[in-house]
């Protein structure tokens, strides 16, 4: 029978454009004393046509994938680039082509090794830290961590900066007494342990007193604050040490 275009078969020949069979006679001969499993499937082989053989298609590993990490990677920058730029909960996110258009000049080309992508991350996480504590440091809210944030917690940060606390010297009194234990002499020994006490009644002191300011004056300017006057004050006190 004619064999179809593009089609052969290792285990026929081509003569005159015709696919020619195997007999099985010379099977049946080779193998008529000693049948065994290739006498069998010469024997069937003989009885097929020519068939071709279809490979499933299968996808090869690697192909495609540094285009995908390329994409995976400008993805990770953009949302740290958003990020830095103040975006967060309570607000609302803004689109991505308002986002590329506040970009200074045309967009970066994408990294091409993950080594790239890593650096061009980190500076972009550094930078954004940098804006925050610069935005932290001109007191914007949004800027804040969450645990200063508020009006009452502004007030409380007010009171307290705007006095002199005596938690301030606290490194200094701690280095004077640390040198005081390396002395031999025993009445320095004594005095070193007198300070140290001392300054820590100052300090107890101190916070009394800053509370009770705290109190009152939150009461006066925030008479509706949702705080407890027990968080303002130990907020206060951890400020001022």
């Amino acid at each position: 029978m004619p064999c179809p275009p593009g089609r052969s078969s290792g285990a026929s020949c081509r003569h005159g454009g015709h696919c020619l069979r195997r007999t099985t006679a010379t099977a049946s001969g080779l193998f008529h004393d000693r049948p065994s499993l290739v006498g069998q499937w010469l024997q069937l082989a003989g009885q097929l046509d020519c068939t071709v053989v279809k490979l499933p298609n299968v996808k090869l590993p690697g192909i495609g994938r540094r285009k995908a990490d390329a994409e995976a990677n400008q993805r990770q920058i953009e949302a740290a680039e958003l990020e830095s730029a103040g975006v967060g909960k309570g607000r609302p996110t803004p689109k991505r082509r308002d986002a590329e258009g506040r970009r200074a000049g045309p967009p970066p080309p994408p990294p091409t090794t993950r080594k790239e992508a890593y650096r061009r991350m980190r500076e972009t996480q550094a930078s954004g830290r940098k804006n925050t504590r610069a935005a932290a440091a001109m007191g914007v809210e949004a800027a804040l961590p969450r645990r200063d944030q508020g009006p009452a917690r502004r007030l409380v940060r007010n009171i307290v900066d705007s006095r002199r606390n005596i938690g301030s010297v606290f490194l200094l009194i701690a280095a004077l007494v640390l040198v005081g234990y390396f002395i031999p002499d025993s009445r320095v020994r004594s005095y070193t342990v007198l300070l140290w006490m001392a300054f820590f009644v100052a300090i107890v002191v101190d916070s009394v007193f800053l509370g009770r300011k705290i109190k009152k004056t939150v009461a006066e300017r925030l008479p509706d604050a949702v705080e407890s006057n027990r968080a303002l004050i130990w907020y206060g006190v951890t400020r001022a040490t």
